[in-house]
């Protein structure tokens, strides 16, 4: 009987200890029991576009998370690539120790398509934020793909002692297409084949951890797609419009490069327009953006249309451009 009560007395002691146990620091629970929560609920978002909204559901497919803590050094990577990235209630849920973390997203690394790549993969503790960069494929710095959206973000946490943390990684696009089009006031049709199209000059294939650029050499950008666009109405040749057109898909676009749209007459080998790209396409900028940058508007706009009018000798008449359906007029504007 005497040994039954102490049971008893010791159970009744063990209950009066739980409340005490369930609040003092998760090393002091068993491990059979379930872990405290501890670490950060990271919500993805891409809403740095030109309609400020959250497009992230709809165009991201895959995101790696390269997580290094406050010295720097290498932690862990996260992968999803799974439908989850759809649902705009997702989450990451990560476990880690207290401390200060900075976190780097990419979306689109690890997708099967991928077009960009982490040049060297952290491995462990030795590895270093200041080395984590990423490369744009390419075939000897010339790219005529279609490349894979890639989007990058980036975010500086603190994990508290038993706690979990919801938290947001902004995301911003950093691939662009641009379409070019070819239309000969005179009405006749204009034939793709009869020109060259190039964007060169443009060094923007490799990234630091921050999303700035490194130096890498110029890149030439060839048409992913070209081909011939018949629009109008009516009997052949009456009310139709034939246009000629080129598509581009390029890496980050930026205002300290000084990149060039050349196309150029086969048969002639004279230059048809050879224009500053960026310059011109920073013309689309409305006065309802004066306070936004430069680089944010390329940043925040990624998909790019510019019509060109040639007249009878398959010259440009540089009067005016047709950028995203706005018409510029180019008139006294000079740009070498």
């Amino acid at each position: 009987m005497k040994y039954i009560e102490n049971k008893k007395l010791s159970y009744l002691i063990l209950l009066l200890l739980c409340p005490w146990m369930m609040f003092t620091s998760c090393e002091y629970i068993h491990e059979d029991l379930m872990p405290c929560e501890r670490g950060v609920s990271l919500r993805f978002v891409y809403d740095y576009n030109m309609e400020y909204a959250n497009a992230f559901p709809s165009k991201v497919d895959c995101v790696t998370l390269y997580i290094y803590n406050g010295e720097g050094n290498y932690v862990g990577t996260r992968v999803e690539t799974t439908d989850v990235l759809s649902d705009e209630n997702y989450r990451m849920r990560i476990d880690l120790e207290p401390g200060s973390y900075h976190l780097v997203a990419y979306g689109g690394l690890a997708c099967e398509q991928h077009s960009f790549a982490v040049t060297d993969e952290p491995a462990d503790a030795t590895d270093q934020l200041s080395s984590l960069s990423v490369l744009m494929q390419h075939d000897n710095l010339t790219s005529d793909k279609l490349l894979h959206d890639f989007f990058f973000g980036s975010l500086d946490v603190t994990v508290e002692e038993d706690k979990y943390k919801d938290e947001t990684v902004y995301m911003m696009k950093n691939t662009n297409n641009i379409r070019i089009i070819l239309q000969q006031m005179n009405g006749q049709p204009v034939s793709d084949e009869d020109f060259t199209f190039r964007i060169v000059n443009d060094d923007n294939t490799l990234f630091a951890n921050d999303n700035s650029l490194i130096e890498n050499g110029n890149i030439t950008y060839m048409p992913w797609a070209q081909g011939q666009r018949t629009v109008g109405e009516g009997e052949e040749g009456s009310g139709q419009v034939t246009v000629a057109y080129a598509e581009f898909s390029t890496s980050r676009l930026t205002v300290g490069n000084r990149p060039r749209l050349i196309i150029t007459n086969k048969e002639t080998a004279e230059e048809v327009v050879n224009i500053p790209l960026n310059d011109y396409l920073l013309l689309l900028k409305s006065d309802r953006y004066a306070e936004m940058s430069d680089q944010e508007y390329l940043d925040r706009e990624n998909e790019w249309s510019m019509i060109f009018f040639l007249d009878e000798d398959h010259l440009w008449i540089n009067a005016q451009i047709i950028i995203n359906d706005w018409v510029v007029r180019l008139n006294n504007i000079t740009m070498p």
